[in-house]
């Protein structure tokens, strides 16, 4: 079985392949690669609709040439806090940035997600987040602009004019909770269209199907969204002071 890296010719015939229907598995027996090795490809680079073989290669050599730069810059710039392999958490960034895009977010918006996302403050400043992700402050602030309309980051003004962009338990949360109103919203809109569409004529009978299918999916999402927030992230009140001797903090025993 050969090892080494993915050439042109073999990340083509992966695009072949995954353009043909053809299963991961059957995809590297084809290369005699580990299928592993083939999920990982792809789902670095798009996933299995958007995998382009001339966009993988690209993306391979600009991840090599990136960490050519950083081992010139010495052991230093490789080390990464509570003794991570910093190899593998870029390589985990990248694949976190893959599936942010296969899920519809664009590249950029999707990089400045994961990059966040990464971060043990959870915070990072228009700066950091363009030093970090090499491009300009412009991207940046474009891309958190459309994050932050999405519910998906939170902008804090600082002293100054500068600001930071974070995210944490409770973005997720409020990304969900706005899910649901939008799809709300487009469940109440095809309903207004029953009467002018004329009640009982297929269009009308398919804009209320709609409209009873969204209407069910963003009450369940709501649900859902506001018992796992009850249920993961109550935390437990802090214990009252034991003045008494500890008989206020003490269930009743239930007999008189």
């Amino acid at each position: 079985m050969p090892g080494g890296r993915l050439t042109q010719q073999e990340r083509q015939q992966i695009a072949t392949g995954l353009a043909d229907g053809l299963a991961y598995a059957e995809i590297a027996r084809r290369l005699d690669r580990p299928t592993s090795t083939i999920t990982r490809e792809v789902m670095r680079n798009g996933g299995p609709t958007a995998y382009r073989a001339d966009l993988a290669q690209r993306a391979t050599e600009r991840r090599a040439h990136r960490r050519g730069r950083a081992a010139s810059r010495g052991p230093k710039a490789l080390t990464e806090e509570y003794g991570r392999d910093a190899e593998a958490v870029r390589e985990f960034e990248e694949t976190l940035t893959t599936v942010f895009i296969a899920s519809g977010t664009p590249r950029m918006m999707a990089r400045v997600m994961a990059c966040l996302t990464l971060t043990d403050s959870g915070h990072l400043t228009a700066a950091e987040l363009a030093q970090r992700l090499e491009v300009s402050p412009a991207s940046i602030s474009k891309a958190v602009t459309f994050l932050e309309g999405q519910g998906l980051v939170r902008r804090e003004r600082e002293e100054g004019r500068r600001e930071r962009y974070s995210v944490d338990d409770d973005i997720w949360h409020q990304s969900m909770v706005a899910s649901a109103r939008s799809t709300a919203q487009v469940a109440e809109t095809s309903r207004q269209g029953v009467g002018i569409m004329g009640p009982g004529t297929p269009a009308a009978v398919r804009l209320e199907n709609v409209a009873r299918y969204l209407d069910f999916i963003s009450e369940a999402i709501t649900r859902a969204a506001e018992q796992a927030r009850e249920i993961l992230h109550t935390k437990a009140a802090p214990a009252p002071d034991d003045d008494t001797g500890g008989a206020a903090s003490r269930p009743a025993s239930g007999h008189g």
